[in-house]
């Protein structure tokens, strides 16, 4: 196993649910953080409760995924100690919507595409290089579940999670020689904002994807993706499907009365 102590981990989305999650996780195995999020006031309170807590150093920046510019700029004014990230979590995305396609918000859509696909890009494309210069690190993308299976009224959601693990695989392609490791970690069901999220706040309508069933937290996600960091290095884990027991693929879910 791995020892994660000092390494720098920059986590996007780290404000709540997944990358919150992530975030104490890695700060639990002893790792310095880079907390990005657009939620700076939330980011900064975690911050303060890692670094006592876990006598670590901890970063925040106030970050857009989608903005590429504002990417750019936060990236390239990192002090180089900070530069020398060891592992990126592209938690950053969202669901939006719900509805058929032919019904569906062009602004939804556009959201979706530029949080989950193109933050992604712009993101990786301007940390991988460090990567790549020093000949070692680590992409870890938070996918779906939505990227291997369809599901009504999930359409460009999943394009979206489609799209997040075709790049998965092509980035792990294109670092092979440089000693990178790029891992997807695709839950199911997690009960975090994500719901409250794609029904614009929508509380009751949001806990009703949940009922009869005991779904994932953001943790058990998170846990998944430290397994994924902390294996030796000549171990890559390329993909993980995580969902809770009562679910069998996006539309197959037991649920109790």
């Amino acid at each position: 196993m791995k020892d994660l102590k000092n390494k720098i981990v920059f986590i996007t989305g780290a404000s709540a649910g997944i990358g919150k999650a992530c975030a104490k996780v890695f700060a639990e195995a002893g790792a310095n953080l880079i907390l990005a999020a657009r939620r700076i006031e939330k980011i900064n309170e975690l911050a303060d409760k890692l670094i006592n807590h876990n006598k670590i150093k901890v970063k925040t920046v106030k970050l857009d995924v989608r903005n590429y510019e504002e990417v750019k700029n936060t990236i390239s004014f990192l002090k180089d100690d900070w530069k020398k990230i060891d592992i990126l979590i592209n938690n950053a995305g969202l669901a939006r919507g719900f509805a058929k396609i032919y019904e569906g918000k062009i602004e939804d859509w556009n959201e979706m595409i530029d949080t989950n696909i193109k933050g992604l890009l712009y993101i990786t494309r301007q940390i991988l290089p460090l990567m790549v210069e020093r000949e070692m690190g680590h992409v870890i993308n938070i996918g779906s579940i939505a990227g291997h299976f369809t599901y009504p009224f999930g359409n460009v959601y999943s394009a979206t999670k489609f799209a997040v693990n075709a790049l998965s695989q092509s980035i792990r392609m294109d670092v092979l020689d440089k000693g990178i490791k790029v891992s997807s970690i695709d839950p199911g069901l997690v009960e975090t904002e994500f719901s409250i999220v794609r029904f614009s706040g929508d509380e009751e309508k949001a806990k009703s994807v949940y009922s009869g069933i005991t779904p994932l937290t953001g943790r058990d996600v998170a846990e998944a993706v430290l397994f994924c960091a902390n294996r030796p290095n000549h171990v890559n884990i390329n993909n993980i499907i995580i969902t809770p027991l009562a679910q069998a693929s996006t539309t197959m879910i037991h649920r109790k009365e």
